[in-house]
């Protein structure tokens, strides 16, 4: 399975992945897309999927993998896609790859916050799910991985995906007191991220675009 290397990191970046050893991705399905996003965030886990069954397409690359879930229990239009796996996480990777390996995935660890480059043809779409709660930086700074995502898709291609946000969306009790848990320990990096700021960072990049908040949540997708 093809790979490559990551690029240097910076200790905020280093401490937003470093989270997922094997033991926590074992766990992820359920605390996380199971319980967490039911209970704490309020967006169960059937609108990112949804998500994907709207925007994913033959010729994908998936930004933040995670453990595959959602590649795995999504509507690919196609048998036998192209697909390429983006992550800054080792684990998360090989872990996912695994779980699709029946797409013949290529994998690449990188760090998004620097522009990468990715062989072969340019993308019809890309997935970047819950990754930018967990980048360090505002969100006007770290919504610089549009960017560099944008620069690999073809023309008319989508670039879609999710996050977690701070201000602008409601926000129960045991969703502020995770998010603030979270932020002290570095796993996330959204204190200030506002759903002001993430459609104003879409609005600027893509002709077309749209955010739909979900709890705190904000599901969004850009079109070049």
């Amino acid at each position: 399975m093809p790979t490559d290397s990551a690029n240097s990191l910076s200790k905020e970046v280093e401490a937003g992945q470093a989270v997922y050893s094997p033991r926590v991705l074992k766990l992820y399905d359920l605390f996380v897309l199971g319980l967490s996003n039911r209970l704490i965030w309020r967006c169960p886990s059937h609108h990112l999927l949804n998500l994907y069954n709207e925007h994913v397409t033959p010729n994908h690359l998936d930004v933040g993998v995670g453990t595959g879930y959602f590649l795995d229990h999504c509507r690919f239009p196609a048998p036998n896609p192209r697909l390429v796996l983006v992550d800054l996480n080792r684990n998360c990777l090989d872990a996912t790859a695994r779980r699709v390996g029946r797409y013949s995935p290529v994998t690449l660890q990188r760090n998004i916050l620097q522009p990468f480059a990715v062989d072969g043809d340019k993308f019809d779409s890309i997935g970047l799910n819950y990754v930018m709660h967990c980048l360090p930086g505002t969100l006007p700074s770290k919504a610089i991985v549009f960017d560099h995502l944008q620069a690999l898709l073809n023309p008319g291609g989508t670039l879609f995906g999710s996050t977690l946000l701070s201000t602008g969306v409601p926000r129960g009790y045991a969703a502020r007191r995770l998010m603030s848990l979270y932020n002290r320990q570095g796993i996330f990096s959204n204190r200030s991220d506002s759903l002001q700021d993430l459609q104003q960072a879409l609005s600027t990049r893509f002709t077309t675009w749209h955010v739909e908040p979900i709890g705190c949540a904000a599901l969004f997708f850009g079109k070049r």
